[in-house]
């Protein structure tokens, strides 16, 4: 079986459980009509689809039901790779009698096999049996401590039981063995801001920094953290960051609307501000608004005049003062 492990950080968006979920899924498959392909179209299909990584669930499992299932056997050795993937497909759009046909399938070629294990224990999440599946992957973990994707799995399932305290712990020991782990990094932030505690998730995004400098999502995110946290410092590393984001990528409406209130925030906090420094927030307040107003107005053909006008309303509430064209 040569597929790679699913990372398993946490549960996919994409999947649904449940009874309105296999309805919703059933309503979606009404309206998705799967290309026709021979088998050998299929298999080379299939294939294309697990080097990129695509999921292509309802594609994958509308394949299995309409000529996989019965000509599996003509794949040769390759039907492994396809009843894992067609697993994971089923576990996407919860169609548990396709799941229980691959696992069974694979069960009995690989009767000892960490990666089926991992499939089973992933069907016992997605039928919420939470405690099941974390006996599974902690059998797992046992054979093999090196193995990522199990221990990120129990990050997914404590999260989904509602357990932050012990997820931000099993992700903190994750950590430590695999501290290269941006997803990891990047979910460890969420659970901490989950439970507000804002000065760990700003150092787990001053990691994500390290990794990826160049990356403005993560210097908004890092400049969202510190806005929160509030205080005169913490405002002026907000409004460094989001500059950056801006610098990185000028279409970022949320950086602007943070730079423009987090340098309203500084310049208004102390009497004490220097000069210069006051002159400098002007400056980029007075931008930050000539760049908001400038978008509105590039859409305003679909827009409402009434939205302009709020936003026009909104700048001037700020009271806003200094230069109208600089640029940061």
């Amino acid at each position: 079986m040569g597929r790679g492990e699913e990372d398993g950080g946490e549960r996919d968006p994409g999947r649904v459980t449940g009874e309105k979920g296999a309805q919703v899924m059933e309503m979606l498959g009404k309206h998705f009509n799967c290309p026709k392909y021979t088998l050998l179209e299929a298999r080379d299909k299939l294939r294309l689809w697990r080097e990129e990584n695509e999921r292509r669930s309802l594609e994958v499992v509308d394949m299995w039901d309409s000529y996989l299932q019965s000509n599996i056997h003509k794949l040769g050795d390759e039907r492994l790779l396809v009843w894992e993937q067609v697993c994971i497909a089923a576990l996407d759009c919860n169609r548990m009698d396709v799941v229980d046909i691959c696992l069974v399938s694979l069960a009995t070629e690989f009767p000892s096999s960490m990666r089926v294990r991992k499939l089973q224990a992933m069907k016992m999440e997605a039928l919420e049996k939470y405690d099941e599946a974390l006996e599974l992957l902690d059998q797992i973990i046992k054979r093999d401590e090196t193995n990522a994707a199990p221990r990120k799995r129990r990050v997914a399932i404590l999260k989904a039981k509602g357990r932050i305290a012990e997820a931000i712990k099993e992700l903190n020991e994750y950590l430590k063995k695999f501290m290269s782990d941006q997803e990891a990094w990047q979910e460890l932030c969420e659970l901490y801001l989950l439970e507000q505690d804002y000065a760990k998730a700003a150092f787990c995004m001053e990691e994500l920094i390290l990794h990826n400098p160049h990356n403005h999502l993560v210097h908004q995110r890092y400049a969202d953290i510190k806005y929160t946290q509030g205080g005169l410092e913490n405002m002026e590393v907000a409004r460094a960051h989001y500059c950056l984001a801006l610098k990185l990528n000028q279409n970022n409406m949320r950086a602007l609307y943070g730079l423009l209130l987090a340098a309203t925030n500084v310049s208004s906090m102390t009497k004490s501000l220097s000069a210069p420094k006051k002159k400098e927030c002007n400056k980029l307040i007075a931008w930050a608004s000539k760049q908001i107003r400038n978008r509105y107005e590039e859409v305003s053909g679909r827009s409402p005049e009434c939205e302009l006008e709020a936003l026009n309303g909104m700048l001037g509430a700020l009271q806003i003062a200094g230069p109208q064209s600089s640029s940061p």
